[in-house]
């Protein structure tokens, strides 16, 4: 079973902060316990396929790779996108998460077909972003200021309700040489999330004292200690942590048995 490694604390906010205290080490346990034994993997041909093969994330985030490792993709190559997040916020959230998402698959792509490694059997792309009702999306906190002013507008506006939209690109060559020699398919994700709008003022401060928000969208994570700020949602729990697993199997699925036939064959045959 593949050991799980511990996450790096979040980092800082970008205009600088102070850090917060290191909480003291709690006493050893005398006994470790037992060590649950991990699942067999899925038997799916689409995964039996790339199964040994390389498989692009192309994304740094800890928790989409820890998410993809619940369908035994555990041998994951890690290769961060290096395309510009620069679309107007203007955009429709719907549209600048797929946007940006398929961006990344495409530089991701780009950048290592041609690798002595050989090119990718599959990359994997996603985009997560925080939406108030009113469609503005919302960043990662700047500062320990924004970012109450950011959890608290979440709790008081809507009733406190938001959406949390993630765009999932799965990109894959096709064995014929027809432009532009990939498959790609793409799906976003919706989530409506409800904060508990009696969560106090000194909640928040405590919560964004922990700095687990501080680097991501919507300023919480709701995996972990933010959970405490919400009181329900309607939708999948995984796309608000940043992957919807069950849609990302479906289009690894339709990208590798079924690839699609780019529009060009289409015209000319």
């Amino acid at each position: 079973m593949d050991q799980k490694v511990p996450l790096e604390p979040p980092p800082a906010y970008e205009n600088g902060a102070q850090s917060t205290p290191p909480v003291a080490n709690t006493p050893a346990q005398t006994q470790a316990p037992p060590r649950q034994r991990a699942p067999l993997p899925l038997n799916l041909p689409a995964l039996n396929m790339i199964r040994g093969r390389r498989v692009i994330l192309a994304s740094a985030s800890p928790r989409r790779r820890q998410l993809l490792t619940q369908i035994g993709l555990t041998d994951l190559e890690i290769i961060p996108s290096t395309a510009p997040e620069d679309l107007p916020k203007s955009l429709p959230p719907f549209e600048y998460v797929l946007q940006t998402a398929a961006q990344k698959a495409r530089n991701v792509y780009a950048a290592t077909i041609d690798s002595p490694k050989g090119e990718p059997a599959l990359v994997i792309a996603a985009d997560t972003v925080v939406s108030t009702h009113s469609g503005q999306i919302l960043e990662k906190p700047r500062s320990e200021k924004d970012h109450i002013a950011t959890l608290k507008m979440l709790r008081d506006q809507n009733s406190g309700w938001h959406k949390v939209y993630t765009a999932v690109v799965c990109m894959a060559p096709l064995e014929s040489l027809a432009d532009p020699g990939y498959a790609m398919e793409t799906h976003v994700e919706e989530t409506a999330v409800k904060f508990d709008q009696s969560v106090t003022d000194e909640l928040i401060l405590s919560y964004v004292r922990t700095r687990e928000g501080a680097d991501k969208a919507g300023g919480y994570g709701i995996q972990g200690v933010g959970s405490v700020l919400v009181e329900k949602i309607d939708g999948t729990f995984d796309n608000v942590v940043g992957l919807p697993l069950r849609a990302t199997l479906q289009l690894i699925e339709k990208v590798i048995t079924e690839p699609a036939v780019p529009d060009e064959v289409d015209e000319a045959m």
